[in-house]
């Protein structure tokens, strides 16, 4: 990952007016995580540069060299989002890349350095679909708040710390969550597809609405138009690829190649020939102006959900395609010679049933992600299972993984560590980006009191206090926020102890028994799950960083981190009821919680 003026840039330029916060959550991950983790919702190619850019289901867009040279493909990441990258565009000539995430949000990267310049907080829900018009510098963005929205990118790279409003025109009129997107290269001409099953058509220069097209029977998952905006492709869940003119405001021809819906098309440059791609995980180039021609390029291993044609090298052309796997290949198209704007092939082109290519040119290898996970009842330690069966034990208040099992029995291992104890829930657990991201909230994440012999944890003066789980976690995560160091009630002394040169003894880092890794993700966020600030642990302790932490965390996490308030463990009374035939008397008990929760546990 690049680092340096990335962290800086990026988080002066997510300042905005944060409201009341709920959820605080951390990723256990890697330091590095080189490989996409989750299937891959998007690429953008770099000619220019051999760079291909992979946007995943792990939040993290990543850069890799598509010279096949080069051992290792992994040039850097770009992380900065919270939740599936959805789509992504390159602009200003491969400098800047756009980026549309489920966290509701649009980013701005200077593709070059892999630093985000930007965030853009319009949408008020997933951001699913961009389109890009290169003669204009014009980007629009679209999601599930049916809104589009329209950005000047000359505008977005030019946004500084104190000049970071951004006013934008916007389309309104979609009925229902809009998935796909198309702006032609010029700029006139905008569509957009959605679960609602027609097309949609604006003008974005006056943002005045132009025409509805009906004829899909299902949702509209992909669009794309010609340089003129005369004519536009759709790809549609019914499984139909659909032609229309945009001047006749008609469909002009239906191309029924795919036998599941088709999620994914790629159009030559003269508009003749479409490639298509979805659930039935084959891949498809049609003629467009003879359907009865057409070739099965390939078949990928699970369903296509992106391609990216590949002009710049010689013919023949090539095909990146991403999937819900989370490699991604590339198909060189060996068997198409003769594929110009004329439309002639090969002879051994023209079969529709036998794949031209049986094994993809080049290959970006993706990892594995957790798709299941057990929170054993100790509430501190979780058992996964990965993509590829392998199970692991992950420690929640270290944040880091303690042991690879291997390909073990998943049922057997969390039997085999099963303890005769109980804690209350006090966190919560999401895998949707395949990687373990831990929630804590204010209403259960105290709940969980443990002694500290039994949690491992030695005291130096030999007692064995209760401990917290919830508040020694955050007060670790938030360890490198200078303001987390001193307790104000202590200001006077510790001026005092600074003048003596005893500053450093007096100062209070984390809990004193466990850290969390620095590279470790802290995200805090709204109670509907809206993201307002993202940022590594070992970041907290910078400048812009210091002040944005100031204005986002929850009062309830500066009690426990800066005030060091910890919640009062309480005693409570309860009655241990015998069973009617054992003839015993109702006993009234004192007894603290932990206790309490134990005797049920054991009943």
């Amino acid at each position: 990952m690049y680092r340096g003026e990335k962290q800086q840039t990026s988080t002066l330029l997510s300042f905005c007016k944060f409201v009341y916060t709920e959820s605080v959550s951390y990723v256990i991950r890697d330091e590095v995580e080189k490989y996409n983790r989750n299937g891959v919702n998007a690429l953008q190619l770099d000619p220019a540069l051999n760079r291909l850019f992979t946007a995943g289901r792990d939040s993290i867009i990543r850069i890799w060299s598509v010279n096949q040279h080069k051992q290792d493909p992994y040039i850097a990441s770009m992380e900065h989002h919270t939740d599936w990258v959805n789509d992504i565009v390159l602009c200003c000539n491969g400098k800047t890349l756009i980026s549309a995430s489920s966290d509701t949000t649009v980013k701005v990267w200077n593709a070059h350095k892999g630093f985000c310049m930007s965030t853009l907080r319009t949408h008020k829900d997933y951001v699913k679909a961009l389109a890009y018009a290169k003669d204009k510098e014009l980007v629009a963005s679209a999601g599930l708040d049916r809104q589009i929205f329209l950005w000047d990118v000359n505008t977005l790279t030019a946004l500084t710390a104190s000049n970071n409003t951004v006013t934008t025109s916007s389309l309104s009129g979609n009925k229902d969550s809009i998935y796909s997107l198309a702006m032609n290269q010029m700029g006139t001409v905008i569509v957009s597809g959605s679960t609602e099953k027609v097309l949609r058509v604006w003008d974005p220069r006056t943002c005045a609405k132009l025409m509805k097209l009906k004829g899909h029977t299902d949702n509209v998952k992909a669009l794309l138009l010609n340089r003129d905006g005369t004519q536009c492709l759709s790809g549609s869940s019914d499984g139909t690829i659909r032609l229309w003119s945009l001047g006749q405001q008609r469909c002009i021809a239906t191309y029924r190649v795919h036998d599941e819906g088709v999620w994914a098309l790629q159009v030559n440059e003269p508009f003749t020939h479409v490639y298509s791609g979805g659930r039935d995980r084959k891949i498809y180039c049609t003629d467009l102006r003879n359907p009865d021609i057409r070739v099965l390029i390939c078949e990928e291993k699970a369903p296509v959900l992106k391609m990216e044609l590949d002009r710049s090298a010689d013919p023949p052309p090539a095909l990146w395609v991403a999937t819900t796997k989370s490699s991604v290949n590339k198909w060189t198209l060996k068997g198409i010679h003769n594929f110009r704007a004329s439309g002639d092939y090969d002879n051994d082109c023209t079969n529709p049933i036998t794949p031209l290519c049986t094994q993809p040119d080049q290959v970006i290898k993706g990892g594995a992600s957790i798709i299941q996970c057990h929170i054993l009842n100790d509430k501190r330690h979780i058992l996964t299972k990965d993509t590829n069966n392998n199970v692991a034990y992950w420690d929640v208040l270290k944040a880091c993984k303690v042991e690879d099992l291997g390909k073990v029995d998943f049922e057997e291992e969390i039997k085999k560590r099963f303890k005769m104890v109980y804690v209350p829930n006090w966190f919560s657990v999401d895998l949707k980006t395949g990687m373990l991201t831990i929630t804590l909230d204010e209403s259960d994440c105290f709940a969980a009191w443990v002694s500290a012999k039994d949690a491992g944890f030695s005291s130096p003066d030999g007692s064995d206090p209760k401990l917290n789980l919830g508040g020694l976690l955050l007060q670790a995560l938030l360890e490198y926020w200078p303001r987390t160091h001193i307790n104000p009630m202590d200001e006077e002394e510790n001026e005092i102890n600074h003048v003596n040169g005893e500053q450093e003894n007096r100062v209070q880092k984390g809990n004193g028994y466990f850290q969390v890794p620095p590279h470790t993700p802290v995200i805090f966020g709204e109670a509907g799950g809206r993201t307002l600030f993202r940022l590594l642990c070992r970041d907290s302790g910078g400048e812009t960083e210091s002040m944005l932490l100031n204005e986002t965390v929850p009062q309830w996490v500066i009690d426990i981190t800066v005030d060091k308030n910890m919640p009062k463990f309480n005693k409570i009374p309860f009655y241990l009821q015998p069973h009617s035939s054992s003839g015993a008397k109702t006993l009234k008990k004192y007894i603290d919680c932990q206790l309490v929760t134990c005797c049920r546990s054991e009943k």
